[in-house]
């Protein structure tokens, strides 16, 4: 039999680009013109895994506050508040309720709103942030939905205020220079995925219990924005190319019921429940200017994590083995090498980050390090400087949009699907995204 989930208990289940100059909103200039050389005063809201774990990176920049938590479950609430209050901050006001993230992105004293909840509140959450004067930036996905990304878009352009994952990842910046400099020629294909096994984590409440909800209820590419942090900027979507349509297909769904079988007994609800999600997911995308991308997504089977497969007219990388061929260059005709002479030859000096300014390691979901992440510090840069961070607007909901889209293929028996403009025609003059200096 099935189980039913409405919306409220899929919430109490769980927890918590390229640099562009962005105008804000009228009547709000200021505020962000004064960012700079002050304070600046984030809310956070959901602080489960992935929320303690950002809320510790924001901790420990310095000029950075948090006068403002919000979250349903007490213990992480306090956890929280505790947290702060040892890093020598002022006691942030909290929030308790389901509700309260909107009386949270009504607070005048917050800069930006920094969203861990999980996913279907992504967009609500940074909706009401932006239309209280604030940006936003999100766990992955940033929308759920096609009619959620559009309505990101359109939000951003009214009010001038952005909501991004700008936190997601920083791409590689060696691999992307070999790119620019046309080591591979023209690019032509780009594999890779989301491969994972969260086989234990979707039945274990206190882990990420709302990923098993929607293995119930979808069966699409339902997690593609780690990958999009290396296949977009090598392949220019957005940036002088765009995602022109989509075809996806899935497996059967075969080993969430087995493992819930093996370890709650058949009988149990979970061995019980009918899973939409095949296990194994492959979605084909092609580009405007011809170019192909394909991801995958395999959250239920034992495998190790995803690698990564870069083709070019010139040559090509594969992570696995970080093994390259360059046609001319290479010492074999069509044998692989060690790509390892050419990511030196190609470095790109890693960006220096300042000391943390309390000591020991990052906690939460990602943590472990003593250095606080990179993209925390060009996030915070680009606050202070009133920019878009590294993943802009219109890159996060396309990245988002695969999902929906993969959905509607699979249902539809791989049907293509036409792949929204979130830029309307902008991508044809936006400049490709370059490595970070």
């Amino acid at each position: 039999m099935n189980k039913k989930y409405d919306r409220r208990q899929f919430v109490n289940l769980s927890t918590g680009g390229n640099i562009q100059p962005v105008n804000s909103s009228p009547g709000k200039a200021s505020l962000q013109n004064q960012l700079q050389g002050r304070t600046l005063r984030l809310g956070f809201i959901g602080i489960g895994g992935r929320g303690s774990y950002h809320l510790n990176c924001a901790l420990g920049i310095e000029g950075v506050e948090v006068p403002a938590i919000c979250e349903i479950k007490p213990v992480r609430l306090y956890q929280a508040k505790r947290a702060v209050e040892a890093a020598d901050l002022p006691s942030p006001k909290m929030y308790d309720k389901p509700t309260d993230y909107l009386k949270l992105c009504e607070q005048d004293d917050l800069d930006a709103i920094i969203c861990c909840t999980p996913w279907e509140l992504h967009t609500p959450v940074c909706v009401a942030a932006m239309k209280n004067g604030k940006n936003a930036v999100s766990e992955v996905p940033l929308c759920i939905t096609i009619e959620e990304a559009w309505e990101i878009v359109e939000t951003f352009e009214k009010t001038g205020k952005w909501a991004t994952i700008g936190l997601e990842g920083f791409r590689d910046n060696t691999l992307l220079n070999m790119v620019r400099k046309g080591l591979f020629g023209k690019i032509v294909h780009a594999e890779t995925g989301y491969i994972h096994d969260l086989r234990m984590v979707k039945f274990t409440p206190d882990e990420e219990p709302w990923r098993l909800q929607h293995s119930v209820l979808r069966n699409g590419n339902l997690y593609p924005d780690h990958p999009m942090s290396v296949m977009l900027p090598v392949l220019d979507i957005n940036h002088g190319d765009r995602f022109d349509y989509i075809q996806s297909m899935s497996s059967g769904s075969v080993m969430l019921r087995d493992y819930a079988e093996l370890n709650y007994g058949k009988d149990s609800l979970y061995a019980n429940t009918r899973f939409a999600l095949g296990d194994y997911n492959a979605s084909i995308v092609r580009t405007v200017n011809g170019k192909m991308m394909t991801i995958i997504h395999d959250t239920s089977t034992p495998h190790p994590r995803e690698d990564f497969r870069l083709q070019g007219t010139k040559g090509i990388f594969h992570s696995d083995g970080r093994r390259i061929y360059i046609e001319g260059l290479s010492p074999r005709e069509h044998e692989w090498e060690p790509a390892d002479k050419y990511f030196k030859e190609y470095a790109v000096p890693r960006q220096k980050v300042p000391p943390r300014r309390f000591s020991g390691n990052i906690e939460g979901h990602g943590g472990g390090g003593s250095e606080t992440p990179i993209v925390w510090h060009r996030l915070v840069t680009a606050l202070r400087e009133n920019k878009l961070p590294d993943w802009d607007v219109y890159d996060s909901v396309t990245s988002g949009a695969i999902v929906p889209l993969s959905c509607e293929s699979v249902a539809k028996k791989s049907l293509a699907i036409d792949f929204p403009d979130f830029t309307r025609g902008k991508w044809e003059n936006r400049l490709p995204i370059m490595p970070l200096v």
